[in-house]
């Protein structure tokens, strides 16, 4: 067999894996690109590689010393999109902390870390 064909099968299998599992896994955010600015309202991208049930799920800001409030979340246009929508904040290091349940009901914890600074 050759190398690329290799690679593919296991691409192949790996994706199957996550699949059959059913985990929400996050696989891209606006975050990356496109960091909120400083002290504006801001809507935050997070996609899933599975659909999400919204209604049992819950995602919450987290600033410095560890304070944790509740953000408002609804699904995206696209398959696996949630959108978050953050208040304005001023800079700082914060982070968006996430259980979300996939579709199948398979329960995924996390945390997002990101910067706020002053351009």
């Amino acid at each position: 067999m050759h190398i690329k064909s290799l690679v593919i099968l296991m691409v192949i299998t790996l994706a199957s894996i996550s699949w059959v599992y059913g985990h929400a896994v996050i696989i891209r955010t606006t975050l990356q690109n496109n960091p909120p600015a400083v002290r504006q309202p801001t809507q935050v991208s997070l996609f899933f590689n599975s659909d999400i049930e919204t209604s049992l799920s819950t995602i919450e800001l987290v600033s410095k010393g560890d304070r944790k409030q509740p953000v408002r979340f609804r699904h995206g246009q696209k398959r696996g999109e949630i959108l978050v929508e953050l208040p304005p904040l001023p800079p700082g290091e914060y982070a968006l902390q996430y259980k979300v349940f996939a579709a199948d009901g398979h329960l995924t914890e996390d945390i997002i870390r990101f910067l706020i600074k002053e351009q």
